[in-house]
């Protein structure tokens, strides 16, 4: 089955997850990133036509392989979007060999008790129903932490597992993203109350469930070793949370079976007006440096 060997390759495979999944509220800047400003379109529609022409190209590239990018998280609209006349989700895992997970979260809730909830997500058993027919492998949901609160830890915690719980029933598996924020000053005592809270969830997990987890890399290298330890965790992997990509790669290199899943760091160097050999060449540059980070270890 399809689902088996995506499991297997990303338990076991080296490489890094690219996430590709920039919503409504930070599509705006990543077009900007790329060359194209705010005045260049009208409406969602419009936003959304031009981020998907943009994740085409990227996806299309030759470097963008499962060689070294092992997967890939897409927005629901690239989900339902085509690339060279099939659907995102099967060109990648057919053509590419990269396995396709879809974002679910619909963006956070004003910050309380230290942390940012999930905002509520309508209809997400239709949305996994969905993603199961495309052949989607997994989700991610993203909360963020703001401060070392363990009331509020607690509970950002608690609704990454409730949901998992429903997103697992769907026979996905989820990835659980509480980002810890780097410009915090208590960011190492946010990360010791977090792995405590993650390591309580994944305990009290079934073991017919898996789940993946989405982190902002530690002050402390290897801090997290006891998550990625877990039987019940198939991957543990890093956002780049902000800083630069080779900020973000010193960093994950010296975090040993950790692996990168970034965003901006990924494609920070590519605009919309470079030729297609100097698209390409930028972004092998770049899946070379990530894919390093997190395989070649200090």
């Amino acid at each position: 089955m399809a689902n088996d060997t995506m499991l297997m390759q990303m338990r076991d495979k080296p490489g890094f997850i690219a996430a590709l999944d920039q919503s409504g509220g930070s599509t705006p800047g990543a077009l900007r990133q790329y060359g194209i400003p705010d005045s260049a379109y009208n409406g969602d529609d419009e936003m959304f036509r031009l981020i998907h022409a943009m994740r085409v190209r990227i996806i299309t590239a030759p470097a963008f392989t499962g060689e070294k990018v092992i997967g890939a998280i897409l927005f629901e609209a690239t989900m339902d979007g085509m690339a060279q006349g099939k659907p995102v989700p099967a060109f990648l895992w057919e053509d590419r060999g990269v396995v396709p997970f879809l974002k679910v979260d619909k963006g956070l809730e004003a910050e309380v008790d230290g942390v940012r909830f999930m905002k509520p997500i309508p209809a997400l058993d239709g949305l996994l129903g969905r993603a199961v027919k495309a052949g989607i492998f997994g989700t991610k949901m993203r909360s963020v932490i703001e401060r070392a609160s363990p009331s509020g830890i607690a509970g950002v915690v608690a609704q990454q597992f409730e949901l998992a719980a429903q997103i697992g029933s769907h026979g996905l598996v989820p990835i659980l993203e509480p980002e810890v924020s780097i410009k915090i000053a208590d960011k190492a005592e946010a990360e010791s109350l977090l792995r405590t809270e993650l390591l309580k969830g994944l305990d009290a997990l079934p073991s017919t469930r898996n789940v993946m987890i989405k982190l902002t890399i530690p002050d402390t290298p290897d801090f997290y070793l006891p998550l990625i330890d877990h039987p019940r965790v198939v991957r543990v992997v890093a956002l780049s949370g902000g800083y630069t990509r080779s900020d973000a790669c010193r960093r994950l290199a010296a975090n040993h079976r950790m692996i990168a899943s970034f965003s901006r760091a990924l494609i920070n160097d590519l605009t919309k007006s470079m030729s297609e050999p100097e698209f390409d060449a930028a972004l092998a540059q770049s899946i070379d440096e990530i894919w390093k980070a997190s395989v070649d270890k200090v």
